[in-house]
């Protein structure tokens, strides 16, 4: 694949003289996809370690921000979506208007990336009283860039199984080759080192585990599974500790389910805006959408394979209370 076809965060050419003499004193490795910088702990591209830099030195937060993390491929794109649906919906309470933002729109282009080249801060209208973000960052290296602002942060989290097999995917698609063993065991060997973009997953998904623990009225943990088991009572759960409750006559008109099936995944796949256009990194929104299912990885996996994972998994998450 051409090096200027690669999407934005595997590209070293934009990478500064400065971040590459910070790169030269941190540990570095190599994926199965790039070379790797180790930095609070969490494994990056080189340019997007670039950006996570500018992120904690420049961004300047507001009280009222909403920062949306996962690790991943972890249904990323689902809470955008219902995040944005929540938010919009006094707007749109009326069987989803022509001019809902999320029927002309991908989840990834009203939800900036604060670990991108560069957000666009320009979308948010001055009277916006809240500015949606979403991040891959773990969260010691999202609060460094908070500077103590109070705002709201939900985690959503995914089986480290479907997220790898989901991952590999979504990279087959961009890079336009076939889904094998080939691409496969390289990946599943960088999730078993904890050497992956954005890992180890166990390091990232414990620290928001703990903050939710630690600080719940400012940090919600979410589990996709528990999403797509009871998506009703999750986007409650959602809606109430964003401070944009549903009221009772808004259940008994049915918005709930309205924004369930708004965003979901038959729904948001069928609109032009995700079968065109590209995000800021280069990536098709088509690539955002495929089964969204729990236990794909069943039809990938060998036993071997899921027996190290899970045991790796177990070990790391041990005495913390979290379990998959």
């Amino acid at each position: 694949m051409d090096h200027n076809e690669l999407p934005v965060n595997l590209r070293e050419d934009k990478v500064s003289d400065e971040t590459k003499k910070l790169i030269s004193s941190l540990p570095t490795d190599k994926d199965s996809q790039g070379n790797l910088c180790k930095y609070q702990g969490c494994w990056y591209y080189y340019n997007t370690f670039q950006a996570v830099i500018s992120f904690q030195k420049h961004f300047q937060p507001q009280d009222t921000d909403i920062i949306l993390a996962s690790t991943p491929k972890s249904g990323t794109t689902w809470l955008k979506a219902l995040t944005v649906a929540l938010l919009e919906r006094s707007k749109h309470h009326d069987d989803h208007p022509m001019n809902h933002p999320l029927l002309s729109n991908n989840p990834h282009a009203l939800v900036p990336l604060l670990e991108s080249s560069a957000p666009d801060l320009t979308k948010f209208s001055p009277s916006s009283s809240t500015r949606l973000f979403s991040t891959h960052m773990p969260l010691y290296t999202l609060k460094e860039g908070l500077k103590g602002s109070p705002c709201k942060i939900v985690f959503m989290c995914r089986n480290a199984k479907d997220a790898l097999i989901s991952r590999m995917h979504f990279r087959c698609k961009y890079e336009k080759i076939e889904v094998n063993s080939s691409v496969l065991e390289p990946m599943f060997e960088s999730l078993c080192r904890g050497v992956t973009f954005y890992g180890p997953i166990w390091d990232n998904v414990l620290s928001y585990w703990r903050g939710s623990l630690e600080d719940p009225n400012h940090v919600l943990f979410m589990k996709y599974e528990e999403m797509k088991e009871e998506p009703c009572v999750q986007l409650k759960r959602l809606a109430e500790f964003l401070g944009f409750p549903f009221t009772e006559q808004e259940e008994d008109r049915g918005v709930v389910e309205k924004i369930l099936e708004l965003c979901s995944l038959r729904s948001l796949s069928d609109l032009e805006a995700n079968k065109s256009g590209k995000t800021v990194n280069g990536v098709d929104h088509k690539f955002f959408f495929r089964k969204g299912e729990v236990g794909d990885w069943k039809n990938h996996l060998t036993p071997e394979m899921e027996s190290k994972i899970d045991t790796i998994i177990e070990e790391k998450l041990r005495g913390s209370g979290l379990s998959f």
